[in-house]
């Protein structure tokens, strides 16, 4: 569909027609963009990565200090050139695909306590350079280096190597092996697939403050069940195996020990299963299988731990002599303990700052005893500094802003720190804040001190050619969030528009909020290619209390479709031009999950559906996250057969194309194989789109971009425009 003569249909078309190769190039308009802050303790200094323009796909490390900025490192420099980076290691190029890392170069760091020695990898390489003065240093170490870290006091770095724990002096004097693996299928100081994945915990090890000792994970994944990863375009070159336990399968063990720099070494004594205060249900578990979080302050190691059934979370001390754990908090829920990131908190007093719920059914947190105010829902804690709190919260589920709560000074009660509405956060460190704020108007890095704007860290990422142009709508008796977008040239009657539901929709993500980013971008898009698209967050997204996150216990798909299908109804109600005769979806991940669904279960309503990466098959996900929500599958398993689609393949009457990377380890490819499989038994027609070399993330150029068109061209023909 074109716009109608007499708008400028020739900048709109260009703009239009190019747009697909920017998403790519950009990568998501995430190139560009400064991220992984760190401020110094004295708040004087403020470190990060950014490439150096919106299409640059090497991140360099960049520091900011007396309001100027100045590279540290460039990977593309002679000095670190020369050396010729080897190959990323594999446990390195795991965590990047956790992560969706999308660049390359320095894509991450860690400093000493002070913020004066960095240290960081490229393609293995153990490199450090120092923020006053001269260049960066390489470092030799026993093998490839993954996840570098120096001592709080700058003297030795830490990295994981084989599986195995090392030190070496910052210096360049050999360093030590402090633990190393015990077995086949044993790690030291790196993170297991749940925990990276499905958990949030990417560390592997912490450094205590004196920097003689270290908190070290083990991980054992002798008893996970094995994956192949494959790339079919290439059958010469032999699968990758990687340890994936599905739900319903074994867990890695993990375990955690002190180790003192000297080699000395201390076992903690975690608890093995929780006690009568946890709630029971049909299937219950109380064996304490993840270690959700670790960290080591002035007063000790301080861990949490959940239960198996995932209605259990103690927060433990750690004696740093003995071993021995305390529990010093717990939480329990009938369904699941929601994690808040950065918690648990402990400030230098001692005091814990934990998730709770202050008051009805908003989930907040508890600082040292005082609880955040009800109706004020807590997303993270994003640090402390001299006995303030900061966290990102927000009353309104669109935005998100930055509070800060003083601990001795609690007369000031909370205060709101970001203003604008939008989605806003938060690095800390003495008086300075670094607030990063995401908004309607575009992205921007502020530098406070003291609640002072002293500065600002540019962002670089490129517009959008396509301006986008979304109504705020809030629809239907639960009021769903909505955000509409309608092409640029249209105007109220001209003529129906075929409708493009474009949700997320699932658990732990939104995608309705004020604030202009990549999806934005693609909605817009999609409207100048002629639909009406209209994006919602319904039940199971956060942001709106533990109940609404909730409703998908069990089930879920019922509560989610039917929140698209009300949003769809009441914005057409609104909208006459939406054109109810002709309605499609498109996702990826849980929602193109949610796009298969919608047509198998709905053909009175969805006309067509392109599902990429769709989890249709539920026992295929991995234990945390799946069992959050359905249980065990060998006691829960009819609710995992109604969660899955495969035995629905017989009901489609509907265009459906099926997307899928090959070499996705997140929702395996065996996905859609066996749903195409269950479709072509049942006689049904459909397409199937397989991207050679591409994982969770697609971030090929051309594929990325490609991939656009021949989604709006299926969805032109099926929709008959």
């Amino acid at each position: 569909m074109t716009p109608p003569p007499g708008t400028p249909a020739d900048a709109l078309a260009t703009a239009t027609e190019r747009f697909p190769v920017q998403f790519a190039r950009t990568r998501r308009f995430s190139l560009g963009v400064p991220r992984h802050f760190t401020v110094s303790p004295d708040g004087e200094r403020v470190l990060f990565v950014r490439g150096t323009s919106g299409t640059d796909p090497v991140s360099r490390l960049w520091l900011y200090e007396n309001g100027a900025e100045r590279m540290l490192a460039d990977p593309l420099a002679p000095g670190l050139t020369d050396e010729g980076p080897g190959e990323v290691p594999p446990a390195e190029r795991a965590r990047r695909e956790r992560a969706r890392e999308t660049s390359s170069g320095v894509v991450s760091y860690a400093t000493d306590g002070s913020a004066r020695l960095v240290a960081f990898a490229l393609g293995g390489t153990l490199w450090v350079v120092r923020t006053d003065g001269g260049a960066p240093r390489r470092i030799a170490t026993a093998g490839p280096v993954v996840d570098p870290r120096p001592s709080p006091d700058g003297s030795l770095i830490a990295y994981v190597s084989g599986g195995a724990l090392h030190t070496v002096r910052a210096d360049g004097t050999p360093g030590r092996a402090l633990a190393g693996p015990d077995g086949e299928q044993v790690t030291y100081g790196l993170s297991d697939h749940v925990s990276q994945e499905s958990i949030g915990r990417s560390r592997g090890y912490w450094w205590s403050p004196r920097g003689d000792a270290l908190l070290v994970a083990r991980v054992d994944t002798a008893g996970v069940r094995r994956r192949y990863i494959s790339d079919p375009a290439d059958p010469e070159r032999p699968p990758r195996v990687m340890p994936y336990p599905a739900a319903g399968t074994p867990n890695a063990k993990v375990s955690l020990h002190l180790v003192r720099v000297s080699g000395e070494r201390t076992d903690v004594r975690l608890p093995a299963a929780a006690g009568e205060d946890h709630p029971e249900g049909t299937w219950t578990d109380r064996t304490f299988e993840y270690v959700v979080s670790a960290d080591w302050d002035s007063r000790g190691p301080l861990v949490s731990v959940q239960t198996r059934d995932q209605r259990s979370v103690h927060v433990l001390e750690v004696d740093e002599c003995s071993g021995a754990t305390r529990t010093v908090s717990r939480a329990h829920d009938p369904a699941w303990v929601a994690l808040r990131p950065g918690t648990p908190l402990r400030l230098a007093s001692g005091a814990l700052t934990v998730a709770s719920r202050p008051g009805g059914d908003t989930q907040g947190l508890d600082i040292g005893g005082t609880p955040t105010p009800p109706g004020l829902e807590v997303r993270e804690v994003v640090g402390a500094s001299g006995g303030r709190v900061y966290f990102t919260a927000g009353e309104e589920p669109t935005e998100t802003h930055v509070w800060s709560y003083a601990t001795d000074a609690p007369e000031e009660g909370f205060v709101q720190v970001s203003g604008a509405p939008g989605v806003h956060t938060a690095s800390v460190g003495g008086p300075t804040v670094v607030l990063e704020s995401r908004t309607p108007d575009g992205h921007g890095v502020t530098v406070l001190r003291d609640g002072v704007q002293v500065g600002r860290i540019a962002v670089l990422a490129e517009e959008p050619l396509v301006a986008p142009r979304p109504l705020a709508l809030s629809l239907g008796e639960r009021e769903l969030r909505s955000r509409l977008y309608l092409p640029s040239w249209h105007r109220p009657g001209d003529g129906p528009l075929p409708v493009l539901l474009s949700p997320y929709a699932g658990h732990g993500m939104q995608v309705v909020l004020k604030l202009r980013t990549w999806w934005v971008a693609v909605a817009q898009w999609f409207a100048e290619q002629g639909f009406a698209v209209l994006v919602t967050d319904g039940r199971g997204t956060p942001g709106r209390g533990e109940a609404w996150e909730k409703a998908v216990h069990g089930d879920r798909l019922t509560v989610v479709l039917e929140d698209q299908i009300d949003a769809l109804r009441a914005a057409a109600a609104l909208h006459p031009d939406l054109d109810l005769t002709r309605v499609a979806m498109r996702g990826w991940s849980f929602s193109g999950y949610l796009a298969a669904a919608a047509v198998l279960r709905h053909p009175e309503v969805f006309h067509a559906a392109i599902a990429g990466a769709p989890s249709v098959d539920r026992r295929l996900y991995d234990t945390h996250w799946e069992e959050r929500f359905l249980g065990h599958p060998d006691v829960f398993a009819r609710d995992y057969t109604r969660n899955s689609l495969l035995d629905e393949a017989g009901a489609l009457t509907r265009p459906l194309m099926l997307v899928h990377g090959l070499a996705d380890d997140n929702v395996a490819v065996a996905h859609t194989l066996r749903f195409s499989a269950a479709l072509l038994a049942a006689g049904r027609p459909h397409t199937v789109l397989p991207l050679s070399g591409a994982g969770h993330l697609v971030s090929r150029e051309e594929t990325a971009s490609n991939l656009l068109l021949l989604e709006r061209d299926f969805l032109r023909k099926s929709l008959g425009l």
